[in-house]
């Protein structure tokens, strides 16, 4: 058991705030976090926060999986101190901080986003998960299934996934991993690009559209430079920047603005 005291760190924040998908809130308000083939059980208390793995597990992969050592203080402390709707909304959702996830998890998270909700996606998710991803078990004996690998899934054809609840997304991830097998995506050399030209690589992929783009750019990559653009960000920006955002200001931590505006957008005034 691994016991921090982290500020500007709110596991329910982070785990409603629409970037992962297999992260739950359990009963006892701890939370399960699978990513890739590992499984996590946390639990926070004000600013105590208890992780159930070893020491080498937290340092090797989780620190880095929930970007600990990030100041985000720092980050809120950049807010135009006139700008009333995002130091609101910067306030309220400050214990969400931009994970460090797995590059081909992001790819298919987001191609099953694509005009769904976040408790379908996670469904979605889970179903392929236990379909095609290997099954594990965590020290206290309970299975969960490892995220499905590109080649477990282009062996499948267009519409396989269906049977999951895919839908017409079907064929997105399955042509995706496919891509992946065949070479003609790399995901080491996207990891390795700028911004820029990551998200054109990105936009290569069959399925992928700007706003999917930017989401893996920001989630998987931790390009804060990125500003994925959905429902929510668009009316807040109809709303409170009619003149457009103030990308200059923010240029290299738009990211993080995002994430605040949007959980603002979704759970402000009822949380």
């Amino acid at each position: 058991m691994i016991i921090k005291e982290i500020p500007y760190f709110n596991l329910k924040q982070i785990c409603r705030s629409g970037q992962c998908f297999r992260m739950e809130q359990k009963a006892d308000n701890s939370y399960i976090i699978i990513a890739g083939d590992r499984c996590l059980q946390a639990k926070q208390e004000g600013l105590r926060c208890e992780f159930d793995c070893e020491e080498e597990e937290y340092e090797s992969f989780w620190k880095e999986y929930f970007d600990i050592e990030t100041d985000y203080r720092e980050y809120i402390s950049r807010i135009n101190p006139n700008d009333a709707y995002l130091k609101e909304a910067a306030a309220f959702g400050s214990g969400v901080r931009i994970l460090r996830q797995d590059l081909w998890e992001m790819i298919v998270s987001f191609l099953i986003s694509q005009q769904n909700n976040i408790v379908r996606i996670r469904r979605c998710i889970q179903n392929i998960c236990e379909a095609y991803g290997e099954k594990c078990e965590n020290p206290a004996g309970e299975i969960y299934y490892a995220f499905p690998t590109p080649e477990a899934l282009a062996e499948l054809e267009d519409d396989d996934l269906k049977a999951c609840n895919l839908g017409y997304r079907s064929k997105y991830v399955v042509r995706a991993a496919k891509s992946v097998v065949a070479g003609e995506t790399d995901l080491e050399k996207i990891a390795a690009l700028p911004y820029k030209k990551a998200r054109e690589e990105l936009l290569k992929i069959f399925g992928v559209g700007e706003k999917v783009a930017d989401c893996i750019c920001l989630f998987a990559l931790h390009h804060l430079q990125a500003f994925p653009i959905d429902t929510h960000i668009k009316q807040a920006m109809d709303a409170h920047y009619k003149r457009g955002f103030p990308n200059r200001r923010y240029r290299d931590i738009r990211g993080v603005m995002q994430q605040y505006i949007f959980y603002y957008e979704l759970f402000g005034d009822r949380d």
